[in-house]
């Protein structure tokens, strides 16, 4: 419990000023007196009592985060909920402060009423934790965080801690540790976040190649049985123009073997015999015989009678 000294009430009556010369008067040495007495008052009791209403006393810290506010709104949540307050204890040998718990407001601040969102932290039954000035007593230490979105996607976090003694209710400002210690665990939470949406939007951009080149793969397929289908068409067009010409332009010794001529005439020379069923091209038409050509390459003429289309 903070020493605290309180000077017996005396009714003080006018005092000549001849009574202070030399500085040896009873009057002086009074005086004297009192004023060290109100000055030692004043050196053992920096925390005072909190008057109603709950002043808000805490001095606070205050970062700007070059951060969207729903990453940071996140890290936020995380650490207002880890069970620690971090940057203060109570035993030397176990310097990590557990067993707070979220809450929506707290006695002391109160719910806040201001531009943003704010998240608060609660241990109850504390007893003189480290890095709050003069804490001596058991009590509850409150820490309130602030969430505000500023302008090019920075965010504005503020964390105020304060102890209040539950006997006397007087209140113990933070020394900035715990401030301080709260805000670096939510830089590294917030870190954790970007790293995590960056190795997710990282993730996400390798899939959407993936996905673009099996795609573009199958489109290449698509394409290339298309080619495929179309080159057999064309190949059965043309076999099927082919045949088409060949009945045109093929014709078959009919009956017999008839006699290959020279020229169109009953009585020119006879080139060739040709068998029966025999092929032949016709390379001139004329009203009575055909200029043909035979399978080896041996050109003359046939009667038109002798010969026949194909089947």
């Amino acid at each position: 419990m903070p020493l605290t000294l309180q000077p017996a009430p005396c009714r003080l009556r006018p005092v000549p000023a001849t009574a202070f010369r030399g500085g040896r008067s009873r009057y002086g040495a009074f005086a004297a007196w009192l004023f060290a007495a109100t000055s030692l008052q004043a050196a053992f009791t920096p925390a005072r009592p909190a008057p109603a209403g709950w002043p808000q006393r805490g001095e606070g810290v205050e970062v700007v985060l070059d951060a969207p506010v729903a990453d940071v709104l996140r890290a936020v949540e995380h650490v207002s909920g880890d069970e620690i307050i971090h940057g203060t204890y109570v035993y030397e040998r176990d310097k990590t402060l557990t067993g707070a718990a979220a809450a929506d407001s707290s006695a002391y601040f109160g719910r806040w009423q201001g531009p943003g969102k704010a998240f608060y932290k609660i241990l109850t039954g504390a007893l003189a934790p480290r890095h709050f000035r003069t804490s001596s007593d058991i009590g509850t230490i409150s820490v309130r965080y602030v969430v505000q979105e500023l302008k090019d996607g920075k965010t504005r976090v503020q964390v105020d801690a304060v102890f209040v003694e539950d006997g006397r209710r007087t209140v113990h400002d933070s020394d900035g540790s715990v401030e301080t210690s709260e805000l670096k665990e939510i830089r590294d939470q917030l870190q954790q976040i970007l790293l995590a949406k960056q190795q997710a939007a990282e993730a996400l951009e390798q899939r959407n190649r993936l996905q673009a080149e099996q795609e573009a793969a199958a489109r290449g397929q698509e394409e290339e049985k298309a080619r495929q289908l179309a080159a057999l068409s064309s190949a059965h067009g043309l076999e099927q123009h082919v045949n088409e010409l060949r009945h045109e332009l093929v014709r078959l010794v009919a009956g017999r073997a008839v006699e290959l001529k020279a020229a169109p005439f009953h009585s020119a020379v006879n080139l060739q015999t040709l068998p029966a069923d025999s092929e032949v091209i016709v390379l001139i038409v004329t009203p009575y015989w055909y200029g043909v050509e035979t399978a080896a390459g041996r050109r003359g003429w046939l009667r038109r009678d002798q010969v026949k289309s194909l089947p």
